[in-house]
């Protein structure tokens, strides 16, 4: 088997891994490996796009219910319904939403790829989803298109505040912010780069400046630390946590690949047209 995990698992969980990285850059590389098997040490629309793009492979998660609370925030049945009210809108949906979902979209975006796949985009008038954050901070650099956003959020990101910023700032007036894009406007806004997890990550190693002020999730910090260690970096707050990527464990890994428990399924039908949208997703942000 070939274990992959999201940089927001435990630390241990990131150090066992054969591979650490975002979600969309995990399942392109398992569809690479010869391993007949993948263990996705992340949350569940992530391991359903391993298998999307790896039918005949086994694809495991160490802990069933390791869900996601802004995929949660839309399903195929209001997505469906939201397009009844924009006619010929192309929905462009986040890579955090369902299979089901993504098969009811006309391309998938990551935050790393999101901007170029808009922009490439030959439609004007387009849905975004699930994340009314990253498509905000994608519509303000995209004033040539019209975008209606889904009302969705990550919790997790959520809970950065305008007023925390200012203040960690006043704290460490050295340091460089780095924020994601799932943060709200206010707090994208007073970042000095804003960017997918990968990008923070290499924002970080390039830059000359040599304390940093992180504004995502803290399983970013093991690869922060791991790979700069003559930098300081400060979380935002020992809060942002997701509670859903802390659910895997060693233990759960073990006893994942000891039982072959926890196999990821999609139907076939959803995984087509989901593919479809993840295929026009590549072709736009090549």
């Amino acid at each position: 088997a070939v274990i992959v995990a999201h940089m927001y698992q435990n630390d241990d969980v990131q150090a066992v891994a054969d591979m650490v990285g975002d979600s969309y850059a995990l399942s392109k590389y398992c569809t690479n490996r010869p391993e007949n098997t993948i263990v996705f040490c992340g949350v569940d629309f992530m391991a359903e796009s391993a298998k999307i793009l790896s039918p005949e492979k086994t694809v495991l998660i160490p802990v069933a219910n390791a869900g996601c609370a802004m995929a949660d925030m839309i399903t195929a049945e209001q997505l469906i319904e939201f397009k009844k009210q924009y006619p010929g809108y192309a929905v462009a949906m986040y890579i955090n939403s369902s299979a089901a979902v993504k098969a009811e979209s006309d391309v998938i975006v990551t935050s790393s790829n999101a901007l170029k796949v808009i922009r490439g985009m030959e439609e004007k008038n387009i849905i975004f989803g699930p994340d009314r954050n990253l498509g905000s901070f994608i519509a303000k650099q995209c004033p040539e298109k019209n975008i209606v956003l889904w009302n969705g959020f990550c919790p997790t990101h959520h809970l950065i505040k305008r007023d925390d910023v200012i203040k960690i700032k006043e704290t460490y007036p050295k340091a460089e912010l780095l924020v994601h894009p799932e943060c709200s406007p206010e707090v994208t806004e007073l970042a000095d780069y804003a960017g997918s997890t990968k990008g923070i990550i290499d924002y970080a190693a390039a830059s000359e400046c040599e304390e940093f002020i992180i504004g995502t999730e803290v399983g970013v910090m093991y690869q922060l630390k791991k790979n700069n260690p003559d930098k300081k970096f400060y979380i935002m707050s020992e809060e942002l946590i997701c509670p859903n990527m802390k659910k895997t464990t060693l233990e759960s890994i073990v006893s994942c690949l000891e039982k072959g428990e926890h196999e990821i399924s999609v139907p076939q039908d959803v995984a087509e047209k989901a593919k479809k949208a993840l295929n026009r997703m590549l072709e736009l942000g090549k």
